[in-house]
């Protein structure tokens, strides 16, 4: 089957084919005779009228470009289905030599038993139940063929009046004048409703009985079958009295056509049904990711391709990580409100710096109370956490090493129309130190000092390298993160230093790919070498001293590891921001109304316990790996600051 879109319902007239409409005389003529034996002309005289005025029918030949809405797919790296999603329809299509002979038989059974003899009508059919709708004075069978059956669920509407009865015999035997009887079938068994929005029959096979539609039993396909004709009624999951009936009624039928044994049936009848689980609409088993997963497809393909596709799509994911997280999260939210701190938030960003793939994302404590995710949505300043950007540049100049000396003195910068007098987080002054004391530290007259010295727009080039998007003002406060940015923003930038500043494009998806496994988006890492190795590799051992000797060593995880505390001034805002070379995670708690957190509340006193809590669960497996030292690299030679 081709891969266009289908054009449903064309309505202009165009000529047909000459010898389809003398078919339709042809076979309106035989339905006449046929309907005189029952006493029924009207069909026969419906007929004629349809292939005299009823010209301008959809063209079922745009059927050859079909495909009927499909569920997309989520999983993780390793393959765990994660979340479907789907429309209206929740459908995976099969062709159909994978679905298995038991359905077939009990379908036409139940549904169409001559429906390899007929030409798309069946004229005895439908004369019978007219009969049986004359006799009752309403509408109470329908006398449909399999394909007529189809071309109403794809080209009609669902009433049950004469022309349209009509207008689906004409379709019907014109379909099967373009397509094969195989053809037809596969197109209805995937298409036909099967109830509890699940369309197709590999998705209700998965449903009703958590099996492929190929390896259904007799039992089992005889259930389904007797579903089609009021699947929320007749439903093993609303009513498993009356669907044993229908299966009996089915299994019957077929007895009677000579399509199985009377032993064959007996046995079915009595084969035990160990039913599935109605999957439509089921949440995901990590809503958070999925949801940044679905935003990202959304962008790249369009939400209608998303949910209609079928799509495939391998997530960055890692479930055992992504647990761990949530896990983390959840037991540093009660060390938080145990210890007097007031955020109703937390969230939290992992992603591995040697692919850029985002590992696990917490946006809130309670998913079902608030789906805002704040990992990847929540603009919220980073605090002292901005502060490598600012000593990566100096490095990065040639004109710094973690040994040199700056001073930690009173200074002041004009500032708009006045001065902006800097101070530290504890109001002191230390005189003159090292850079790496003064990050260690976290001292803000340094940063401040960097800032100036290396120029504030060219720190704001560094942070646009390391994917910072978020908006930025080239004010003389924004080393001491005066900007608005996300958990994700940071833990990517991060995971860059990690890398020795090579880097990959951040994202959720490893790759996507149709329902027949033709890729549509391939996203293996293609690393680029953005930052200074060097410097990169000085800014590593600079904030391996925040762990071991300052602001987080409550992040200590027993192996090497940098990062970072943060808190704002106001203590809105606390961080932990950290890495090895295999993961870079940041957390970060708040209130969603900006209200302080509480007085003493920190980065390096509540957030680095948190992350060392997730880091040592994430890490447990993963062999330790040392960053590689400075060493390793040339250091850059100082040029000219130009204004």
């Amino acid at each position: 089957m081709s891969t266009t879109t289908l054009g449903k319902h064309p309505s202009q007239t165009r000529p047909q084919d000459e010898n389809f409409w003398r078919g339709v005389l042809r076979i309106a003529n035989r339905t006449f005779l046929v309907g005189m034996t029952f006493g029924c002309a009207a069909i026969g005289g419906g007929l004629l009228g349809l292939a005299i005025s009823f010209r301008n029918l959809p063209d079922v030949r745009s059927l050859r470009g079909y495909i009927p809405s499909e569920t997309t797919h989520i999983y993780d790296a390793k393959g765990t289905l994660l979340v479907s999603l789907h429309d209206e329809e929740n459908r995976e299509v099969v062709p159909l030599n994978e679905i298995s002979p038991n359905l077939k038989l009990a379908v036409m059974a139940i549904e169409d038993s001559s429906f390899y003899q007929h030409r798309g009508i069946n004229p005895i059919g439908i004369s019978r139940a007219l009969m049986v709708n004359l006799a009752s004075g309403r509408t109470v069978q329908g006398g449909s063929t399999l394909t007529m059956q189809l071309v109403k669920n794809l080209f009609l509407s669902q009433d049950r009046s004469l022309s349209r009865k009509i207008a689906e015999a004409v379709l019907a035997m014109r379909l099967e004048q373009i397509f094969s009887k195989d053809e037809i079938l596969e197109m209805y068994l995937n298409q036909v409703y099967w109830g509890h929005n699940t369309y197709g029959v590999q998705t209700a096979a998965q449903s009703y009985f958590k099996k492929n539609a190929a390896d259904l039993s007799l039992a089992e396909a005889a259930m389904m079958a007797g579903i089609i004709q009021a699947p929320e009624a007749y439903s093993p999951f609303v009513d498993f009295r009356l669907a044993k009936e229908r299966q009996q009624l089915v299994l019957d039928r077929l007895v009677e056509l000579g399509w199985i044994t009377p032993q064959e049936a007996a046995a079915a009848a009595q084969e035990p049904i160990k039913l599935g689980e109605i999957t439509s609409f089921q949440r995901s088993r990590s809503p958070w990711i999925t949801d940044a997963v679905l935003q990202e497809l959304t962008r790249q393909f369009g939400r209608e391709a998303v949910i209609r596709g079928g799509m495939r799509v391998q997530s960055s994911l890692d479930v055992k990580v992504q647990a761990m997280a949530e896990e983390a999260i959840q037991r540093g939210y009660q060390t938080l409100r145990g210890s007097g701190v007031r955020a109703d938030q937390l969230a939290l960003a992992a992603v591995d710096p040697r692919t850029h793939y985002v590992k696990a994302l917490v946006g809130g404590v309670d998913y079902n109370r608030s789906q805002f995710n704040r990992a990847t949505q929540a603009m919220r300043q980073p605090g002292s956490a901005f502060k490598p950007f600012i000593f990566y540049a100096a490095y990065a100049s040639g004109k710094y090493t973690p040994d040199s000396g700056i001073s930690d003195s009173p200074v002041r910068y004009r500032d708009g129309d006045g001065w902006y007098v800097p101070r530290n987080y504890d109001g002191s002054f230390m005189g003159g130190m090292s850079m790496r004391m003064a990050l260690a530290m976290s001292r803000n007259i340094p940063a401040i000092v960097l800032g100036q010295e290396v120029g504030i727009e060219r720190v704001i080039e560094v942070c646009r390298t390391l994917g910072i998007t978020s908006p930025m003002l080239p004010v003389v406060s924004l080393p001491l993160g005066a900007v608005d940015l996300t958990p994700l923003e940071m833990a990517a930038a991060y995971a860059t230093f990690a890398n020795n500043g090579w880097q990959s494009p951040t994202t959720t998806i490893i790759q996507v790919t149709d329902n027949n496994g033709h890729l549509l988006l391939d996203h293996t890492p293609r690393p680029k070498l953005v930052l200074d190795p060097w410097a990169a590799a000085a800014i590593n051992n600079t904030m391996q001293s925040v762990i071991t000797s300052g602001t987080g060593t409550g992040a200590n995880i027993g192996r090497p590891a940098a990062g970072k505390t943060g808190t704002t001034s106001s203590e809105r805002d606390i961080w932990f921001v950290g890495y090895v070379p295999q993961l870079s995670a940041a957390v970060w708690a708040g209130n969603d109304n900006y209200a302080p957190l509480g007085q003493g509340a920190t980065g390096g006193g509540f957030m680095a316990p948190i992350w060392r809590d997730f880091m040592s669960q994430a890490l447990k497996d993963v062999p330790v790996e040392d960053f590689t030292p400075m060493s390793k690299f040339q250091r850059p030679k100082p040029q000219r600051q130009t204004n």
